[in-house]
């Protein structure tokens, strides 16, 4: 992966990764894209890129930090901190059930375009669905409830699903106003994505002959480039997730949930004409 390639992932993971359109489901076409672009098929299942697409999150977790500073360090509140624990206990467990099963469903593009269209069909109604909105803050936010926000937090293990997408229809269905769902759901990213980039990086061995496998930093120190190529594209994607992240909250307050629902209908119908034509496999 040169750094070109880099930049054009991070960024496709910092626009995404907080929006309610998939950021998994995006950096697949992207790398479907590149991959067709460079003449090289085995770009999406070099580890190295496998890794990166994971670990540049840490960039985007970054952003949330330092974003809401001051609401994700309220040291006087500790049960701010063990609702997020038990919201992503869900996440955890299934992750680390199915590993191979969720990995196997990354390849999957046409798994991608499905999930999208539904995905979108749903978020175009989400504000009819859920028009009962009670809980505003965390300290109105039940154990109970912050719990099943993070069940709902893992059909996002479906690409194409967004995991923003689910966390926000679950906090909704779990009486949360839309824009504290939102930023429940950007809290509640941070744990979940520390998780996968910890299980990335250090946990997971990489490599199909058992002789050879290495952990995921191994692979990222093994050349100038790939170092290169991982600050980089943590450095791209806080960035633009900044930035985004800025934009959706904005956005939401007028707007709602509708236009997201659109693009991703959109979005879903071109990736399936795309797959049909041959142009992506």
């Amino acid at each position: 992966m040169n750094i070109f390639e880099a930049v054009v992932i991070a960024i496709v993971e910092g626009l995404t990764e907080f929006l309610p359109v998939s950021s998994t489901g995006h950096m697949i076409i992207t790398s479907s894209i590149i991959e067709k672009a460079t003449a090289n098929p085995n770009f999406q299942e070099d580890a190295f890129t496998k890794i990166f697409t994971v670990a540049i999150q840490l960039g985007a977790i970054l952003s949330v930090i330092v974003l809401y500073f001051k609401r994700f360090f309220p040291l006087n509140r500790w049960s701010f901190y063990l609702k997020l624990v038990v919201a992503v206990i869900p996440a955890i467990v299934l992750g680390l059930l199915f590993d191979k099963q969720i990995e196997n469903l990354l390849g999957s593009t046409t798994t991608v375009a499905v999930s999208l269209l539904i995905g979108g069909i749903i978020l175009v109604f989400i504000d009819k669905l859920f028009k009962t909105h009670t809980i505003n803050n965390e300290q109105e936010l039940s154990f109970g409830k912050a719990f099943f926000v993070g069940c709902w937090q893992c059909i996002a293990m479906i690409p194409g699903v967004s995991r923003s997408a689910s966390s926000i229809i679950g906090g909704m269905q779990q009486k949360l106003t839309r824009n504290f769902a939102a930023e429940f759901s950007f809290f509640l990213a941070v744990p979940t994505m520390l998780g996968a980039s910890i299980q990335s990086l250090f946990l997971k061995d990489w490599g199909e002959d058992a002789e050879v496998k290495r952990k995921g930093y191994e692979i990222i120190m093994e050349s100038q480039e790939n170092i290169t190529a991982f600050i980089v594209g943590n450095v791209v994607a806080f960035v633009v997730a900044l930035l985004a992240i800025k934009f959706f909250i904005s956005f939401l307050q007028k707007h709602g949930f509708r236009m997201f629902g659109w693009y991703r209908i959109v979005v879903g119908i071109i990736l399936l004409v795309l797959l049909y034509t041959g142009y992506i496999e």
